[in-house]
Order: structure tokens, then C-alpha cells, then sequence
């Protein structure tokens, strides 16, 4: 069994001849997901466990992953206007202190350097989040309105003390991330960047991952520590559970009034500006996987699949070097894929086939005598299994095609599952009902943190995951909350989360 707390408890993986313990997956997608989702993410080669618990390795598969989706946003922070940079690991306490919502709100998840016995310096912590540390070097940085907007981000790992299960990619004490931290001028400013930073995200998700997401505002009780409001994206897993996705923080003005960043303005008096922070990480993988991902293994866009082709020549003794030479001309044609020849002799093709199913590789070409005969290939996408006879002068146009169709296919199929997990009802008893189903339900809500407080004490695990940005709160009018008899001021989603 597939606990995920230590090493000891991680799934053994297969090899190939290994007959004990077998070819492919042994959890069912439908029927055991808790154990299904490690099971994937360990034989896939994406991650395992560190010898220190709550801690994971990212493998070179799901790191090439995180490279892309790095490379396509830093071009995006180009056009933005945004820098990157890079900001020390440690931590003063005394800066923590600055700010007291955000050091009472990360003071369970920091992890402290141990002194020396007499030493009477300053207590560091190891980052959990770098507000306080880069926005220290702000206060020297910002000295007059036309030093706005500044905009850096930063790409780094952070380490929060969880004392819950570990999840690999979904809840680690260190995680790998992006955090981009602005000042502004003005409110106006810092409101139409939060947002605009959170539809970047938003457009990751799709363009990347094939991974459809809502966006809209926590709740008083789930935004950030510090902040005015808190923007997410999020998607809905197979089971149900919403997952974070990225968040986009409006900070108001406490970090600068906490860190005296206070510019000249353009009359010449000291201002006050605005702040924001955003971030993704590499939960981001952890989406992907479980929204994809199949009975048979791993299923990954293929746009963040490093070998995106493997390619599986079937022949015999007396045919085995005519098409050999023929495959290695279809590895050649499509080298910018990195595609993989599967030549090994000890194998059959259908023990090659589950192989790579299991890893995730996106699109398997068959050649075999009668192919070269007919002179043509055949593609078969790992999305669906379907089979596509291609033109042997074709395959590097028809594979590209292919590869983008699996990327739409993928996001389609995972848009009308999100769909299909929504329900809206005001009545309580529903509302808790449905979640407990596994639905996510629009409901109006009076948005007070008590409320909230009282709601969660009515059924394990239910929260407040968010209120759409865009909504109609004319359809409010005359309603009361639906846990309470306090006017109902937001529609808002209900359910349960990672």
C-alpha cells in the first residue's frame, strides 16, 4: 500500500522482464485515486521520495516540466516588463515581526536554523514566502514615484514545515516556485496587475497543460497572510477536490508601511504605495498528472513532454536490419521531438507498447514490413489509443498536426469533466450533499470569516474555495446567505480541496 509519508512506503517500480511485480499500474484511476496518483507519479519517473520525510526528488522527467513552463513564462515576463532576480534563502526573524498578519499566518510552517549554544545572534528562518526579505531591500531601492512600477520576480524554493501526508508535488516541505513582487503608484494600478498576472497563470494552464481552471477571489478566512485579497486559479481533480493553482495577492499597503517604503510622489511628498505578490509552483505537475493521467500510466501534453515520440520497429530475424534502417530514418526526420528508438531485442512489441503507455511518451510510431511495403507509418496517440495511418513522406507534418490535436483533445476532455462537476443550490443541506459527492457548488454567500468558521463545522473538509471574479451581483439582491440569515453579498464556490 502507497502511504506517501516515507520513503519505505513508496511503490516499487517495475522493470521490464520483472514478472513479479509486473507491467503497468495496479490502482484503478476510478476506484483508488488516493493510491493510484503516487503510483503514476513514482513508475512515470517524475518524483520520489527523500530519505528526509516530507521532502521529494524531482526526476529529470518532471523537471524538464517545470523548465517549460519557466521558459514560456519568462518570455511573457518580458513583454511584462517584469526582471528577473534572486534574494537570500534566510530570513531575519525581526523581519517576519514587521508585519504581524503575515508572521502570525506563516508561524506554524517556518522552519527555524538551529544555534549554536551561545550564540546570541538573530534567528534565521528559511524562507516559507520572500515578502519580508526582498521587500527590506525595497525600502533602499524605492526612492521616487518614477522608480514605479517595479516589477521582479524571482524563480526559487521555498520550505514550509507540513505536518500532513506527504503528496508528491501536491504538499512537500519544499517545493520549487516562481514569486513576482511589484509597487505601485497607485491602488488602480496594483488592482489591474493582480488580476493581469492571474490570467497569465490562467493562460499556463491551457496553453502548457492542457488544464482548464477557474479564477476567482478567496474568501476573508483563505487569503494570503497580509494581504487586501487573494486571486486563484483552480482546477477540479478527478475525485473532485479543488487544487490551487496559483494565486495572485493584492497587498495593499501594510508591507510598505511595516518596511518604510515610502518614495517621493510628484508634489514632493512621501507616499505610500501599493503592493502585489504571485505565485505558481510546481503543484502545477500534480495537476497535470491526475487530470490526464489514465488506468494505463502516465498521459502528458505534449507540449511538456521532453521525448514527445518513441518510435517501435516490429520485425523478425530475416527483417530485422531492413526495417531498423527505416525507423532510424523517422528518428532522424523528427530529431527536434526527441523522439525515442525503442530497438531493444529482448522485448515484444506489446510489452514496448504498455512500457512507454506507462511513462506518458504522447505519440508511438509503428513500422513494420508491411508499413515499409505500403510505404507509410503508423501513429498512435497515447490520449486514446487511436490509430492513424500516415504517408511515409508525411510523418513530420502529420506528427506536429497529430501532437497539437492530443494537446486540444486533452483540454477538451478536461474542460466537459470541470463542467460536469458543478451544481448551484442555496439550500444547506444540498450544498453539503453535493460536496460530499465530489461536486463543487455555487451558492450565495454572505462572505464573513464566522460564517465560514460555522459552515466548516457542518461537514468534514468543506470550505469556501472561492468567488468568481466576473459575476452578476444583481441576482443577489433580496438573497441570504445560505448558511446563514445575513444578506448574501458574493456567489461563491463550495467543496473540498487538496
Amino acid at each position: 500500500m502507497v502511504k506517501g509519508s516515507d520513503k519505505k512506503d513508496s511503490v516499487k517500480v517495475s522493470k521490464p522482464g520483472d514478472s513479479k511485480s509486473g507491467l503497468g499500474m495496479s490502482h484503478k484511476k476510478n476506484e483508488d485515486f488516493s493510491e493510484w496518483y503516487p503510483e503514476v507519479v513514482q513508475k512515470a519517473e517524475l518524483a520520489d521520495y527523500s530519505p528526509v520525510k516530507g521532502f521529494m526528488v524531482i526526476r529529470p522527467n518532471a523537471y524538464y516540466i517545470w523548465q517549460k513552463v519557466q521558459d514560456y513564462f519568462n518570455e511573457r515576463l518580458k513583454v511584462l516588463g517584469v526582471r528577473n532576480a534572486y534574494f537570500p534563502l534566510l530570513i531575519p526573524e525581526s523581519f517576519f515581526k514587521k508585519e504581524s498578519e503575515h508572521a502570525q499566518g506563516f508561524s506554524p510552517e517556518v522552519a527555524w536554523i538551529a544555534k549554536e549554544k551561545g550564540d546570541d545572534s538573530e534567528r534565521l528562518a528559511i524562507r516559507p514566502t520572500s515578502e519580508t526579505i526582498m521587500y527590506d531591500s525595497y525600502s533602499k531601492w524605492v526612492r521616487s514615484y518614477r522608480d514605479l512600477p517595479l516589477r521582479i520576480n524571482q524563480w526559487a524554493n521555498v520550505v514550509r514545515w507540513e505536518t500532513k501526508t506527504t503528496r508528491l508535488f501536491l504538499r512537500t516541505r519544499e517545493f520549487l516556485w516562481q514569486e513576482g513582487h511589484c509597487v505601485y503608484e497607485t491602488k488602480e494600478e496594483c488592482d489591474n496587475e493582480t488580476l493581469m498576472y492571474l490570467s497569465e497563470y490562467a493562460n499556463i494552464c491551457k496553453e502548457l497543460l492542457a488544464l482548464p481552471v477557474i479564477q476567482g477571489i478567496k474568501s476573508e478566512k483563505e487569503k494570503f497572510a497580509g494581504a487586501l485579497y487573494t486571486t486563484t486559479i483552480e482546477g477540479i481533480m478527478p475525485d473532485g477536490k479543488s487544487l490551487q493553482c496559483g494565486t495572485s495577492h493584492n497587498l495593499g499597503q501594510g508591507f510598505a508601511k511595516s518596511f518604510g517604503i515610502s518614495p517621493l510622489g510628484r508634489q514632493g511628498e512621501n507616499i505610500l504605495p501599493w503592493q502585489n505578490s504571485w505565485g505558481i509552483s510546481t503543484r502545477l505537475i500534480g495537476a497535470t498528472v491526475m487530470t490526464h493521467s489514465d488506468d494505463k500510466g502516465l498521459v502528458l501534453p505534449p507540449r511538456v513532454a521532453y521525448n514527445k515520440v518513441v518510435v517501435v520497429p516490429i520485425y523478425n530475424e530475416s527483417n530485422r536490419n531492413v526495417v531498423l534502417k527505416e525507423a532510424k530514418k523517422v528518428v532522424d526526420e523528427l530529431s527536434e521531438l526527441n523522439p525515442i528508438l525503442d530497438d531493444r531485442d529482448s522485448y515484444s512489441p506489446g510489452f514496448k507498447f504498455s512500457d512507454w503507455e506507462l511513462k506518458g511518451i504522447p505519440l508511438r510510431i509503428e513500422i513494420g514490413p508491411k508499413d515499409i511495403e505500403k510505404k507509410s507509418v503508423v501513429m498512435v496517440k497515447r490520449n486514446n489509443g487511436e490509430k492513424v495511418i500516415v504517408k511515409a513522406t508525411e510523418v513530420k507534418k502529420q506528427a506536429n498536426k497529430i501532437l497539437n490535436d492530443i494537446h486540444d483533445e486533452l483540454y477538451k476532455n478536461a474542460m466537459k469533466f470541470l463542467h460536469s462537476k458543478f451544481k448551484d443550490s442555496n439550500n444547506s443541506k444540498d450544498v453539503i450533499k453535493f460536496v460530499d459527492e465530489g461536486f463543487t457548488v455555487l451558492s450565495a454567500l454572505c462572505g464573513r470569516k464566522e460564517c465560514e468558521e460555522e459552515m466548516r463545522t457542518k461537514a468534514d473538509g468543506i470550505k469556501v474555495l472561492m468567488s468568481p471574479i466576473e459575476q452578476t451581483r444583481e441576482s443577489l439582491k433580496n438573497k441570504k446567505c445560505t448558511f446563514c440569515t445575513t444578506a448574501a453579498k458574493d456567489w461563491s464556490y463550495i467543496g473540498k480541496s487538496y
